[in-house]
């Protein structure tokens, strides 16, 4: 099931947000954020977030918000998070699902991801079966913890 976030779910999304973060190898944030700035991040500004739940615990999390102001508002772009216990089990699937039917009914034209980490390879699998397109390439934008510098991608997809 899929619902929008309430306040009583930043501990849930916390949870799930802190590996990810702290691991450093997909998303360009401090691994040292504090949770407040964390949740701020994730919940704050002009994001509509959303949580994932199976057997009434919250496995998933993502937000949706226009990709820019003014003349690119018409773009929305995402942000999906998935528990390391649920991954493999179809929530990062169900959650880009969602917002992509949410994103058509807010009356966003497009979708585009701005900064998908290169060796974020199940993420690049399933947004490439999603219909999107890679329209960007940044080389050595992202300094990969074991890795060192790789690519990231911009993705984009037409509603």
């Amino acid at each position: 099931m899929i619902r929008s976030a309430t306040p009583d779910d930043q501990p849930a999304i916390w949870d799930i947000l802190r590996p990810v973060f702290r691991a450093g190898e997909t998303y360009a944030i401090d691994p040292e954020i504090s949770r407040d700035a964390a949740l701020s991040h994730w919940m704050g500004g002009d994001h509509r977030v959303f949580v994932a739940e199976r057997d009434a615990r919250i496995v998933g999390t993502f937000y949706i918000r226009p990709n820019q102001q003014g003349g690119g508002a018409h773009v929305a772009n995402c942000g999906f998070v998935t528990s390391p216990k649920a991954r493999g089990r179809g929530v990062a699937r169900e959650m880009l699902a969602h917002a992509l039917e949410t994103a058509r009914q807010m009356r966003f034209c497009a979708m585009q991801f701005n900064f998908v980490v290169e060796t974020n390879e199940t993420a690049l699998y399933l947004w490439r079966q999603a219909g999107f397109s890679e329209v960007g390439r940044l080389p050595r934008a992202f300094r990969h913890p074991t890795r060192g510098f790789v690519d990231a991608l911009v993705l984009y997809k037409t509603l």
